[in-house]
């Protein structure tokens, strides 16, 4: 892969992104307050869970509150990248255009994954850092370079599993039109990731853990963040990462091998 020609392609899709979204400056304060919003209603709902109990799956409320900056940031990440493209699988096969995005230069998977971005979906990735920074206050945390070695390597990994999980869902669209409901099945279950996964009971935890591994996504990087996870968990969301990320190409792969082009 030509790692220059594809930045230098990636490039034009920021420009393209950022200047649709800003023909209309006002849609930016009115999602930078709907982020606010929907940030303050998921930390007052982690209020109302800690209010008759000091601690939920051994979790206080303050620990609480680094799962509920991550969501954040990767429900921003899935704003900004994942839901504006992966959800155009679906316009690509049915009309047919996905015969152009196989005809480019390029490979069908890039473009389709990174073709759009909405700007907005970086004020969510913004407040969900200021909370975690907000939260190493008052945890006492010590930022030193492993600690944000570690943080960075979970959360990438987390990045990874979110991103196969919606791209396995929509590739199924070139054998099942109508996706929307699996999408926002999924949106359900990751709703679980903004709490402890141990307040959960032991069937629930195997559930998140091996069929959507939603404990890889918020609680293993939360746990380091926090400094007790232990090295197999971080070795394990590594392996699953790359697990998930091989085995999404192969099915991209797969799944075209039987999508018929709308010339043919």
């Amino acid at each position: 892969m030509n790692l220059y020609k594809y930045s230098k392609v990636y490039t034009k899709f920021l420009y393209t992104s950022l200047a649709s979204e800003l023909e209309y400056k006002v849609n930016i304060l009115i999602d930078l307050l709907t982020a606010i919003l929907s940030l303050i209603g998921s930390i007052f709902l982690l209020t109302i869970f800690f209010q008759n109990n000091a601690t939920i799956g051994g979790w206080e409320f303050q620990q609480a509150l680094i799962i509920q900056g991550i969501y954040t940031i990767l429900n921003g990440i899935t704003n900004t990248w994942f839901n504006p493209n992966l959800t155009e699988i679906v316009k690509h096969v049915r009309e047919g255009t996905l015969d152009f995005v196989l005809l480019k230069p390029i490979d069908s998977q890039f473009f389709i994954s990174l073709k759009k971005m909405t700007p907005s979906g970086f004020l969510e990735i913004m407040l969900g850092i200021c909370l975690l920074l907000y939260c190493t206050k008052i945890n006492q945390i010590n930022l030193n370079f492993n600690f944000l070695t570690l943080c960075l390597i979970t959360i990438i990994c987390s990045i990874c599993i979110l991103y196969s999980l919606w791209f396995f869902i929509s590739t199924t669209t070139i054998w099942f039109v109508k996706t929307w409901n699996a999408t926002e099945v999924l949106r359900s279950f990751l709703y679980i990731g903004r709490f402890p996964l141990n307040s959960f009971s032991f069937s629930l935890r195997i559930f998140f853990s091996v069929f959507i591994p939603i404990a890889f996504i918020t609680t293993v990087p939360s746990e380091v963040f926090l400094g007790i996870s232990q090295i197999w968990k971080i070795l394990l969301e590594v392996i699953v990462a790359l697990v998930f990320l091989f085995t999404s190409r192969k099915f991209w792969l797969f799944a075209l091998r039987y999508y018929s082009s709308a010339s043919s």
